[in-house]
């Protein structure tokens, strides 16, 4: 799994992605650590190049994908 420090991100810790299973992981600053299923990779790709993480998983993935706190 290729994990992603943020530590520009007021939000979000870090994150990261399985190819194989399709699932992003999103650890957040307050301790809080997330799953989205079925994540494309190409959504994980503009993900990585966005300028805000947060900004990015709240209008491209909150919302559109299964997710579940772990």
């Amino acid at each position: 799994m290729e994990w992603i420090n943020t530590p520009e991100s007021s939000n979000i810790a870090s994150f990261g992605y399985n190819a194989v299973n399709r699932v992003l992981t999103v650890e957040f600053k307050s301790g809080g650590r997330y799953e989205y299923f079925e994540v494309p990779s190409a959504v994980f790709a503009a993900m990585k190049a966005a300028d805000s993480k947060g900004q990015f998983l709240a209008q491209s993935i909150k919302g559109r994908y299964r997710y579940a706190s772990i």
